[in-house]
């Protein structure tokens, strides 16, 4: 079957519209968009494949889809403008705005640490429910009763699915508005197309998500009741499946999911909708005072994650490039990469701001897909 691709393409930039038709044809796509924006003008726009496994659906440009943890750098982006207000530090304990936070020893947890994944709280304990994934007041109230991992501030592990209700409720907290409404009224002007709740007239846009997966083991309560079960290893199995649908697994095509705030997780966009923040990023004081900037995307924390597996390095919500997970080749680049290989990021040498979200959600971030447009890009310079 012919895979439709669509969609601008200056001519300087072809290889990207090659290798995105290659990702279709080689590499397993089933639907995906790209948006490049270099210099402040769109210079890659395209979007291909279907929305649905039955393949009926094409991939229009404003279709939305499930880009699970590029939405982290979003609701930082939201704490983050908190900041620049004046109206809270990031070095503020949590607790000085949502005192409950302060249970259990975490007390001196402050919104640094909770940016950058070391505020130790990356599971919560209390056995939950998908019942209570869709109740923000019940979520962020488990994760505050939760007992700290460790002393917060003195290591940290990728809060994968908390993240979201961590930096989400201090947002609430400051502001009195939940993320879905701040995040709404910071792309509006952006025209970006981006959700952290879906709103119901508007899923009908929504890509189905096709997760290859295993999901949680068959006997996951037995393995977490076994007293033998290593702290860390007991944490990671919490982190991604309490409650059961936390990595979306099982969820991801309901409207249910699509509707909830799960800011980790679910924000739901268009590849032209993440690459036209990462621009605006780029533009001097429009988002970001340039200092806050340049703090949030520089390494605050660095180490053995026991959730990745393997050596990170964390900003406040913004990861920066680092060589084994890169943004292309020139330094001072940040972004996120969500489950899959959505990806985006914007790169201040080259001011490029880039933009690709998918369907078919394969194992790790980095995958064929999304490296071998990014070595497009770069490469038609």
């Amino acid at each position: 079957m012919d895979v439709p691709v669509s969609g601008h393409c200056d001519a300087r930039f072809l290889a990207v519209r090659e290798e995105f038709a290659r990702n279709f044809a080689e590499r397993g796509e089933v639907g995906a968009g790209v948006c490049i924006v270099v210099d402040g003008t769109t210079v890659v726009d395209l979007v291909g494949g279907w929305a649905d496994p039955a393949a009926r659906a094409p991939w229009q440009h404003d279709t939305l889809v499930d880009f699970y943890s590029v939405g982290k750098a979003f609701v930082a982006l939201l704490a983050l403008q908190l900041v620049d207000a004046g109206l809270v530090a990031l070095d503020d304990p949590l607790a000085s705005v949502w005192p409950e936070f302060a249970a259990e020893g975490k007390e001196g947890a402050t919104l640094r640490h909770a940016l950058c994944h070391r505020a130790g709280v990356p599971a919560i304990r209390e056995q939950l429910t998908n019942d209570d994934l869709w109740d923000w007041g019940r979520m962020t109230g488990a994760l505050a009763a939760t007992a700290p991992w460790w002393e917060p501030g003195t290591r940290h592990a990728y809060h994968t699915n908390t993240y979201g209700h961590l930096i989400g409720e201090i947002v609430r907290r400051v502001s009195g508005d939940h993320v879905g409404r701040r995040l709404a009224a910071l792309v509006g002007p952006l025209g970006a197309d981006l959700y952290v709740g879906v709103p119901p007239v508007e899923q009908h846009r929504c890509a189905e998500v096709l997760f290859d997966s295993s999901g949680p083991p068959a006997d996951l309560q037995a393995v977490l009741e076994d007293a033998a079960l290593e702290t860390d290893a007991r944490m990671e199995l919490l982190s991604y499946f309490n409650p059961p649908g936390f990595s979306s697994m099982g969820v991801a095509n309901t409207a249910a999911w699509r509707c909830a705030e799960v800011p980790s997780t679910n924000g739901h966009g268009s590849a032209r909708g993440v690459a036209r923040v990462y621009a605006a990023l780029l533009e001097p004081g429009r988002l970001l005072s340039a200092d806050l900037l340049a703090e949030a995307t520089s390494a605050q924390s660095e180490g053995y994650c026991p959730i990745l597996h393997e050596h990170v390095t964390f900003g406040l919500g913004f990861t920066p490039t680092v060589p084994h997970r890169s943004f292309g080749p020139n330094p001072g680049s940040f972004g996120h990469f969500g489950t899959g290989g959505a990806v985006g990021f914007a790169d201040p040498v080259g001011s490029v701001a880039f933009g690709y979200v998918m369907n078919h959600v394969i194992p790790r971030w980095q995958s064929t897909r999304n490296r071998s447009l990014i070595n497009a890009l770069y490469q038609s310079f």
